[in-house]
């Protein structure tokens, strides 16, 4: 099988520090290269992987994620090298955004789209004018309850990790840990109250984005003590799989429907059980008193740390392991790109007999 895989043109992939949907293309990507897919990465500029690399914009936009002049201009790029290869791609896989879905008619070869974020009125509205272009695979349940009643799209297939490239720790340290943006949604002044509450130190990392600034300085900093709380910033590589790895447990307290939620499995990939609201994809990813808990408030979470020694590190591995190790999520898009083949050969077969 020959698939190009469709990054977004906003940072290299894999990613120094933030960025999640490149994480999920880089780990998705060398997985499939180990399978024998033959993959050609279109990218943005800085990219590495053992998959043919193919940059397309002469810089990368960190700074100017969704911007759609980039989008459009690294998409038709794109385009033109697909629909020019010798020989052709069967499948293109995209992670792009919005444009490639919106175009994907004008493309001869079958297009998968993964769907990595939450449906809103507008994005619902855009899918389901544009949604039966392409092959549709959500990464969660929850994010396909929220989708427009007409939208048809594959069973969802969840985040891929590479379980192995996470250290299994089985003795933890005295810390309970929170990663993730720094916004009111993801929690992290619901975390430092419970971990407050419990009695336990706890770590907050992250990236501050522009425009949240102001919430980090009027509800995080006053409590950053650097012994009851303390924040380490944007963490990345070996420093993040040991903060993951050493920490009690995870906490979650999330108060949006979040699509999926990539930390919570890297915690458990390294045996650290995670405690997270009951909201969005959490009550997908744990299985409560098996890899973690669901809870509803600050005050059940801080209840919810003293058990945390029931939970089996490698009980949380497994779990990992059996749902969204690479080689399964692989194999499962695998799946999807026949099915994508498939209907465009029919799609043909209708139009030459029309």
């Amino acid at each position: 099988m020959n698939v190009a895989m469709l990054a977004p043109p906003w940072i290299a992939v894999p990613p120094k520090g933030y960025g999640g949907v490149e994480s999920v293309v880089s780990v998705l990507t060398e997985a499939l290269v180990r399978r024998g897919v033959d993959v050609t990465l279109f990218c943005a500029p800085g990219s590495t992987s053992s998959a043919t690399v193919e940059p397309l914009l002469a810089k990368s936009h960190a700074d100017e994620i969704e911007r759609s002049l980039y989008e459009a201009d690294h998409v038709a790029r794109a385009f033109e090298l697909i629909d020019a290869a010798l020989p052709s791609f069967d499948v293109v896989h995209d992670h792009c955004g919005f444009t490639a879905l919106a175009m994907a008619d004008r493309l001869q070869t079958p297009l998968v789209h993964t769907l990595h974020g939450q449906f809103t009125s507008s994005t619902a509205a855009f899918y389901a004018r544009h949604g039966d272009k392409a092959t549709i695979v959500p990464i969660s349940r929850t994010q396909l309850a929220s989708a427009p009643p007409t939208l048809v799209t594959a069973q969802p297939i969840p985040n891929p990790v590479d379980v192995h490239a996470w250290p299994l720790r089985e003795q933890k340290d005295d810390y309970l840990l929170w990663v993730g943006r720094v916004t009111p949604e993801k929690g992290p002044h619901r975390a430092i109250a419970a971990a407050r509450e419990a009695g336990v130190r706890l770590i907050l990392a992250g990236v501050i984005q522009p425009g949240r600034r102001a919430f980090f300085e009027r509800e995080i900093a006053p409590h950053l003590d650097g012994t009851h709380v303390s924040f380490a910033g944007e963490i990345s590589g070996a420093d993040k799989r040991a903060l993951f790895a050493g920490a009690r447990g995870l906490l979650m307290p999330i108060r949006w429907a979040e699509p999926f939620g990539m930390v919570m499995v890297e915690a458990l990939s390294c045996g650290t059980p995670v405690i997270a609201f009951r909201e969005g994809a959490a009550t997908e990813l744990i299985e409560d008193g098996v890899n973690g808990f669901l809870v509803d408030d600050e005050q059940a979470m801080a209840a919810a740390v003293a058990r945390l020694p029931e939970i089996s590190a490698r009980t949380c591995r497994a779990w990992v392991g059996s749902h969204c190790d690479a080689d399964v999520v692989a194999s499962a898009y695998e799946r999807a790109y026949n099915v994508a083949m498939r209907v465009e050969s029919d799609r043909a077969m209708v139009a030459l007999h029309a």
